[in-house]
């Protein structure tokens, strides 16, 4: 490094230095930062690296302590007190804390919004490490050749299920990513051997396949910048991923309120004694790149550059109220990063009209012929998930799709939930439109924390990152039997997750429909499709075209009636549909068709008109969607029944094994008419 670098880097040290004192002594006490974590210890080895991250597609996924860095990286004093204080001027708008950052591209990489869950940052990283080489191979956009992804973490964050899924996907895919693993001996207040087995996880990794492992002395200014330096060119040249464990003191509690009563006064010292402020202060007075008196002006002049920060943080309005319920979903307003949108590519229009005739199709053939039109039409799209290439999925949507598109467009993954979803969340923030599959429901529980995460990028961020994809997953009983593991809904618990949307068509026209609106869509949604109705006679339909798109929220009257509504979605609908019919009731049929959003309008409407609603669903009876729609009938339409709405659901008890049990717990159609005729007879 130049001594120009050099000095940035005493710049950005410094400056994280003198942000956490101010913080501590001040703000902290004056009660206007609430949340305070120091990076007071691990500032050197991270601002050589923020310098060193400026290919112009370099990303870094950080983690609480990783504001040095994001210095580097280019945010302003400013923001940096902001973000604590929050302020209207902060990056998130005062809707998140300080420490988990995220920056748009400012100076060469990109700062991918960052995690309040522990591990959670690693799988999105290795998503935009494998877009680099996506960018590269398939779009052949030069721009992104010798991109480097790279993880900052602490070493107990290696103990987590992402830091596992990250490094098995970036060994195995040989993909541009370095796990950046900042090692202070600490866990909270807990020892390092109670979090990685000899203290060292650079030992125990040395036997991994295809990764590079080197070790540094965070302390040293010249240990760091060398071998960092070299590791970023190993990873940017393609030779392997690397890891690097940085051994760093923290000379701070684990966070503000934490007073480091469990460390011993020879520990704290030791501490004091590693602090790598003082080394790069003598390494660079030995360099002749300052002498005491020009390091004291130094010191001085970034002290007064930190407080015109601090001012200027303090100034700041407050975030006006009524900002903190926007950016839930895609409003208007493009990201920076994340999605088709922020890489300037419009939306495609379709039409709502049925464009083709022919022989009626299964709903697993509806999805399969969508996604091969909109893999043809948009070359952004992957789609990947256990099975999903060679086999062709477990259920026989991807058949042919990887011989037609290619292993780099459709592929199969290692078998981990979290690596699918998270890999897809960072695929998206480099702008791909990823298309994960989940073979059954149950299965996505190891991924439920990327799923909550990226449900809140754009509201967390303020509008500024999106992480739009399509998440399919075979959902409920099968036409065979049910069983606690593969014949999961759930619905509800995505209805409950914020920032999702989340569609559930109930036939293969449908499927057509909503599925392409969801692909060209800018919002992550659960497109859901029922085991029962994937293949069987009450799911076919006629192809309606490649151009065929459904809006959200609309939901289809299936039948029109005047004496009783009767709403449902997924297989439930031909239940509900054949009692109805076969026993000629005057009922009205609504498919929801989605569930977030919902056709309110359409259901309102009806019970308006009939005084009569039975809401009938496949999940469980607490807190299940039809409570939702219930509530909102009692508010909007309570004045218009004529008896009390009807609700069938399974009770709250896995859906069993044994096919006679199985429709035992399942609302059968039996109960559908009993239930109708008891609510029509009040």
């Amino acid at each position: 490094m130049t001594k120009n670098e050099w000095q940035d880097v005493a710049r950005t040290v410094l400056a994280s230095r003198l942000i956490d004192a101010i913080e501590e002594t001040e703000l902290v006490p004056a009660g206007k930062v609430t949340y305070q974590f120091s990076a007071k210890g691990h500032e050197l080895a991270q601002a050589i690296l923020g310098h060193r991250l400026r290919q112009g597609r370099d990303a870094a996924t950080v983690y609480y302590r990783s504001r040095p860095l994001v210095l580097a990286a280019g945010m302003s004093y400013r923001q940096a007190f902001a973000g604590p204080l929050a302020n209207a001027g902060s990056r998130s708008g005062g809707r998140d804390i300080g420490v988990v950052h995220h920056l748009p591209n400012l100076l060469g990489v990109t700062v991918l919004p960052a995690s309040g869950d522990v591990g959670a940052q690693y799988t999105p990283c290795v998503g935009w490490a494998q877009a680099i080489t996506y960018h590269v191979n398939v779009l052949e956009n030069s721009e992104w050749k010798g991109a480097i992804a790279v993880a900052l973490g602490g070493d107990g964050s290696t103990a987590t299920n992402g830091f596992w899924a990250a490094l098995n996907i970036a060994t195995t895919q040989n993909l541009p990513m370095l796990f950046f693993i900042e090692d202070n001996g600490w866990g909270i207040s807990v020892p390092s051997e109670f979090q990685t087995p000899g203290s060292n996880i650079a030992e125990n990794l040395a036997a991994f396949g295809n990764l590079r492992i080197v070790e540094i002395d965070g302390t040293n200014p010249e240990e760091s910048e060398r071998i960092i330096s070299k590791t970023l060119t190993h990873v940017r040249e393609g030779k392997s991923p690397a890891l690097i464990r940085v051994r760093v003191p923290r000379m701070c509690g684990h966070s503000g309120a934490d007073n480091q009563s469990y460390k011993t006064l020879e520990q704290k010292a030791d501490d004091e004694r590693r602090d790598p402020l003082t080394h790069l202060r003598d390494f660079l007075v030995k360099k002749k790149y300052f002498t005491d008196a020009s390091w004291e002006e130094f010191v001085l002049d970034v002290e007064l550059e930190v407080k015109q920060g601090c001012a200027d943080a303090l100034a700041e309005p407050q975030p006006l109220v009524e900002d903190v319920f926007t950016h839930t979903f895609y409003d208007g307003k493009a990201p920076l990063h994340g999605g088709l949108l922020a890489e300037g590519i419009e939306q495609i229009l379709g039409t709502d009209t049925v464009e083709e005739s022919g022989p009626r199709i299964n709903l697993i053939e509806a999805v399969k012929r969508t996604l091969d039109r909109e893999l043809e039409v948009n070359n952004r799209i992957v789609v990947f998930g256990e099975d999903v290439g060679v086999k062709g999925g477990v259920h026989g949507a991807t058949v042919d799709l990887q011989i037609k598109h290619g292993v780099n467009r459709v592929f199969d993954t290692s078998l981990s939930e979290e690596g699918i979803i998270g890999r897809a969340v960072g695929m998206a923030y480099a702008g791909l439109m990823p298309v994960p599959e989940i073979q059954f429901r149950k299965y996505l529980d190891p991924a439920m924390e990327q799923i909550n995460d990226c449900g809140t990028i754009r509201w967390r961020t303020n509008g500024d990152f999106a992480s739009p994809m399509v998440l399919r997953i075979p959902v409920g009983f099968s036409k065979r039997t049910g069983d606690p593991w593969h014949s999961v809904s759930g619905e509800s618990i995505f209805a409950h997750t914020v920032g999702w949307k989340v569609v559930m068509p109930s036939n293969a026209q449908d499927a057509v429909g909503l599925l392409r609106t969801a692909l060209r869509g800018s919002d992550p949604t659960f497109f859901l499709e029922h085991r029962a109705i994937q293949d069987t006679s009450p799911g076919r339909g006629v192809y309606p075209g490649d151009n065929y798109m459904l809006p959200f929220g609309k939901a289809r009257i299936v039948q029109a009636g005047s004496r009783v509504t009767v709403v449902a979605w997924g297989e439930m609908v031909h239940r509900v549909i054949g009692v109805v019919q076969s026993g000629s009731f005057d009922a009205e049929v609504i498919d929801l068709r989605t569930i977030v959003p919902w056709d309110t309008e359409a259901v309102l409407n009806s019970v308006k008109k009939t005084g009569r609603c039975l809401v009938v669903h496949e999940d469980g009876w607490t807190c299940g969607f039809g409570a939702e729609i219930v509530a909102t009938i009692m508010q909007g339409a309570f004045q218009h029944l004529d008896a009390p709405v009807g609700r069938l659901a399974p009770a709250d008890i896995p859906i069993p094994y044994n096919r006679a049990l199985m429709e035992a717990v399942i609302p059968s159609t039996v109960t559908i008419s009993n239930e109708i005729e008891r609510i029509l007879a009040w």
